[in-house]
């Protein structure tokens, strides 16, 4: 059968894509309905439609998969976060395991490696420590404040989120009486015009701790006075910060912040670790999920407190300074000199000294260490962005040889890759994968993976 744009048809729905839609066929035609989900068969009107494939809005459940839930949130589905709230929370885990395991196998070719079930949250909503809200003006000529709609930049309103701190709330209605008492008007993308782009909300879920983060376009803000005034009800607040930002660009912060009260950072905990965090600090958002997966890490590593650890991409210096407590001596590598001054601030506020941290790329510093310095060591810790590790290091690592190489992921796919360079010279086999759920209601998953030698049994399998 033929099909064309705005056709309906009846899809079975199979799987699920990497972006939470359903995938499914209709007479052997592949469509793509976003909120459906494996199992169900649905009405669907057909939105675009390509050569092999169509995209479809799903207009009537015939039959609802058993796993089906009704989202907590009220604009489930509209806003562009939780791409996978309708499914139940144990059937999120399961997919994201099958996830890892399918990536492991498609893109790595690893056949048969027992993947642990994911660690997930015992309840999994209002975890996230951080949010930026874009600040927009809504079709009325009203300030609207949320989350981008999925595949666009339209504004959702939504000032509780159901997975953002409960606080935030209270804080975006306290930025919009402000905006409106002095006629602050939102950014506009299309005209690089308007004064409010973004607010950044930090929370310290251990020390209570609040950080505001204005980002505005232009490089200078008038209102910092009536800001403060604005902000005197919150007894917690520790920073109140304004970002400028005046590029025409999708990059949510600019280089460039002026505190306007209090501090420039706030401090959070992860287990007995005391951590300073920046506006441009990266920070682990779930901070229940990161003890459990830098615990995993840690475990991994095995560490006696004899080795040599090297932390590539390590940040604000989280795993490293984790790692430090059980290894004679780690060295931290990032690339964002920010960071790195964070790191190194981080370790002296926890009185950590067997840690030293390294500004550059890590595939051209971990040779200088090796090669020019003599640093051998006995476990590699890499932690990349999305994109994975440069090849560089890789080649790297397998001329350096570490005992034991722990790789913490956040996305499979480029794991996966990596996985299969590192483990097809024939010196490594994957002894584990742990995947762990930082981002519940999402179809991100993050993976802990330990690569030892062929020849040496993990202390962590004892």
């Amino acid at each position: 059968m033929n099909f064309k744009k705005n056709d309906k048809c009846i899809v079975d729905i199979a799987d699920l894509g990497t972006n939470g839609e359903g995938i499914g066929k209709a007479d052997g035609f592949t469509v793509f309905v976003n909120g459906a989900l494996p199992g169900e068969r649905a009405e669907v009107l057909l939105m675009k439609v390509k050569k092999n494939y169509a995209y479809g809005k799903l207009l009537n459940l015939i039959k609802p998969s058993k796993n089906r839930v009704r989202p907590v949130c009220s604009v489930s589905g509209k806003c562009g976060g939780c791409s996978i709230q309708h499914l139940d929370y144990a059937a999120q885990l399961e997919y994201k395991k099958n996830k890892v395991i399918e990536n492991l196998r498609r893109i790595g070719g690893f056949e048969g490696i027992d993947v642990c079930d994911v660690i997930g949250m015992k309840y999994p909503y209002f975890y996230r420590n951080k949010e930026q809200y874009p600040v927009r003006t809504d079709s009325r000529g009203k300030i609207a404040v949320g989350f981008y709609a999925m595949n666009s930049h339209r504004v959702v309103e939504c000032a509780k989120c159901h997975i953002s701190n409960e606080g935030n709330e209270k804080i975006i209605n306290c930025v919009k009486k402000f905006m409106l008492d002095n006629n602050i008007r939102p950014y506009d993308e299309e005209s690089n015009r308007g004064s409010i782009r973004h607010i950044l909300i930090r929370n310290g879920v251990k020390t209570n701790q609040l950080m505001v983060c204005l980002v505005v376009n232009g490089t200078e803000f008038k209102h910092k006075q009536q800001l403060i005034k604005a902000f005197e009800g919150f007894e917690n607040l520790r920073s109140l910060v304004i970002n400028y930002n005046s590029a025409k660009t999708n990059v949510i912060l600019g280089d460039k912040c002026e505190i306007v009260y209090g501090d420039d950072h706030i401090s959070d905990y992860i287990g007995s670790l005391r951590f300073n965090i920046s506006p441009l600090s990266f920070f682990q958002v779930n901070p229940v999920q990161t003890e459990q997966l830098y615990g995993k890490a840690l475990e991994f590593a095995a560490l006696t407190g004899e080795e040599t650890v090297i932390d590539a991409y390590c940040g604000i210096g989280t795993i490293t300074l984790f790692l430090a407590q059980n290894a004679k001596k780690v060295y931290g590598i990032e690339i964002v000199p920010q960071a790195i001054e964070n790191a190194r601030k981080n370790a002296e506020i926890n009185h950590i000294k067997n840690v030293e941290f390294f500004c550059g790329r890590s595939e051209e510093v971990v040779p200088e260490l090796y090669e020019q310095q003599g640093i051998k060591p006995d476990v590699m810790v890499v932690d990349p962005p999305r994109k994975g590790c440069d090849a560089a290091l890789l080649d790297m690592l397998l001329k350096m040889s570490p005992k034991r190489i722990v790789y913490v992921s956040c996305d499979s796919a480029t794991l996966a890759r990596d996985l299969k360079v590192l483990c097809e010279s024939g010196e490594y086999k994957v002894n584990k994968v742990q995947p762990v759920d930082m981002f519940p209601h999402s179809v991100h998953i993050e993976t802990v993976c330990l690569l030892s030698k062929e020849d040496i049994k993990s202390k962590s399998d004892k």
